[in-house]
């Protein structure tokens, strides 16, 4: 399978285009939402470099401090990284973390938010389906580069990895759980959860209670995909990725909860 071609002097990488194709997607999704919600469209595409940039750049980050199985068992440890700075830099190759980009990315948009001092709370509710489209079509990069798959399959929808990208001690299996194609219906799932939220209970919800949502809906599907996921990222003897998920998804859900039952009823005094 092609994961590129060259234009002139360039490489062009497929995997690079579909990321670009889902931050574009997701931008005019939160562009939608910002003016459903009555906010200036304009925002959202002044904020979408800074939000790329940071998003990118923790992406990177954490695949720097969570490497999976196969890039240590080939000597690519965090500590290669650190002392490899060009390789460490090196996105087209993949290695990008959903966690870190998504830290990356909301770090970046408090600071657009404070310097074009608009509410924080308010845009991360209007960015968060459109960052979850984002992700549902990302994850189409990892088809391309035959990446992100699951345990040996012989489902129908089960698909074949060529040779040069089986993991070590899963050579003479030819077909497997397509694990990104889960997660990008999940992330679907997500954006119609969080459209339907956003409209159906506008009046009852706080700012920032949108992306609490988010922070339970997509933990809970990536906690549930590690289980077939082989390359596994391992830190102190436990895999990163599905115990991250399920500590922000609890502190999510108890957030959202404390915030509803601290907010007091209104209530009239009577003359």
């Amino acid at each position: 399978m092609p994961t590129g071609f060259q234009l002139g002097p360039l490489n062009i990488r497929f995997y690079g285009i579909i990321i670009m194709v889902g931050a574009l997607a997701g931008a005019w999704l939160v562009s939608r939402e910002a003016r459903r919600r009555g906010q200036d469209s304009d925002n959202v595409w002044d904020a979408l470099v800074w939000v790329l940039i940071g998003g990118i750049i923790g992406a990177r980050v954490w695949h720097i401090l969570t490497p999976p199985p196969s890039s240590t068992a080939l000597g690519v440890t965090t500590m290669y990284y650190l002392t490899h700075p060009l390789d460490a830099i090196a996105v087209w190759r993949g290695g990008l973390g959903i966690p870190g980009a998504v830290i990356g990315g909301l770090i970046a948009l408090y600071f657009f938010c404070r310097r074009k001092k608009i509410d924080f709370l308010l845009w991360i509710d209007i960015a968060a389906p459109g960052l979850a489209l984002a992700q549902a079509i990302g994850r189409w990069g990892n088809y391309i580069n035959q990446e992100i798959y699951g345990r040996p399959s012989d489902l129908p929808w089960a698909i074949t990895i060529d040779p040069q990208y089986r993991l070590a001690g899963f050579e003479n299996y030819e077909k497997f759980h397509p694990l990104f194609l889960y997660e990008s219906l999940w992330c679907l799932g997500v954006v119609i959860l969080l459209l339907w939220v956003s409209r159906h209970f506008e009046d009852q919800l706080l700012n920032g209670d949108v992306f609490l949502i988010y922070l339970m809906a997509y933990p809970l599907g990536r906690f549930l995909l590690e289980f077939l996921r082989l390359d596994q990222a391992v830190v102190a003897g436990m895999n990163a990725n599905q115990g991250f998920m399920a500590l922000v998804g609890i502190a999510a859900a108890g957030l959202l909860t404390w915030r509803h039952l601290k907010k007091k009823p209104t209530v009239q005094e009577n003359g």
